[in-house]
C-alpha cells in the first residue's frame, strides 16, 4: 500500500486496509472510507479525517493527538488510543470502546456514545454537553468537573464513577445506575434524576432537591 497516495488524497475507498503503524500525521483524509480497517498503531496526529468512515475499525494504540475526528466511528476499538486535544463534535461512536483511551481536553459536544464503552476512563474536564450517552459504560470513569450539562444518560452505567463539580444542569439520568457514585457538589438544576440508583452514593454539596 503506497502511503504517499493516501497522504496525498488519491486513495479514499480503503475498505478494511491493514495500515498499522504506518504515519499518516498532518494529512488530509477528509472523507476517508476506512471502515472496518486494521489501523492498530497508526499515527494520525494532526490529521484531518471529518466526515470519515471508521465504523469498526481496530484503532487500538492510535495516536490521535489534536486530530478531527468529526468522522463515523460507530463501533470502532480505540482501546489505548491517544485523543489529546482531538475534535469529536457530534461524532458518532455509538457502542465504540474507549476503555484506557487518553482523552485529555477532547471535545464531544453533541457526539453519539449510545453504548460505548468508556469504563474506568478519565474524563476529568471533559466537553459532553448535548451529547448522547444512553446506555454508555462509564462505570468508575473520573468526570470530575466534567460538562454534562443537557447530555443524554438514560440508563447509563455510573456506578462508583466521580462526577465531583460535574455540571450535570439539563441533562437526563433516568434510569441511570449512580450506585457508590461522588456526586460531591455536583450541578443537578434541572436535571432528570426519574429512577436512578443513589445507593450509597455520596451527595453532599449536590442540590437534588432542585432536580426535577
Amino acid at each position: 500500500m503506497n502511503v504517499d497516495e493516501i497522504r496525498s488524497g488519491k486513495l479514499k475507498d480503503l475498505p478494511g486496509v491493514n495500515l498499522e503503524d504506518e504515519d499518516l500525521s498532518n494529512a488530509d483524509l477528509n472523507r476517508i472510507n476506512f471502515a472496518g480497517a486494521h489501523l492498530v498503531g497508526t499515527t494520525f496526529t494532526g490529521s484531518k479525517l471529518e466526515g470519515g468512515h471508521l465504523e469498526g475499525a481496530n484503532l487500538m494504540g492510535a495516536n490521535l493527538v489534536e486530530t478531527d475526528l468529526r468522522a463515523n466511528l460507530m463501533g470502532a476499538n480505540l482501546m489505548q488510543a491517544d485523543l489529546t486535544g482531538a475534535d469529536l463534535r457530534g461524532s458518532n461512536l455509538r457502542g465504540a470502546n474507549l476503555m484506557g483511551a487518553r482523552l485529555t481536553e477532547v471535545s464531544f459536544v453533541g457526539a453519539f456514545l449510545s453504548g460505548a464503552n468508556l469504563m474506568n476512563v478519565n474524563l476529568q474536564g471533559v466537553d459532553f454537553r448535548g451529547a448522547d450517552l444512553r446506555g454508555a459504560n462509564l462505570t468508575g470513569a473520573n468526570l470530575k468537573g466534567a460538562d454534562l450539562s443537557r447530555a443524554d444518560l438514560q440508563g447509563a452505567l455510573l456506578s462508583e464513577a466521580n462526577l465531583e463539580e460535574a455540571d450535570l444542569r439539563g441533562a437526563n439520568l433516568a434510569g441511570a445506575n449512580l450506585t457508590a457514585a461522588n456526586l460531591l457538589c455536583a450541578e443537578l438544576h434541572g436535571t432528570n434524576v426519574s429512577g436512578v440508583n443513589l445507593e450509597r452514593a455520596c451527595v453532599v454539596g449536590t442540590v437534588l432537591e432542585m432536580a426535577l
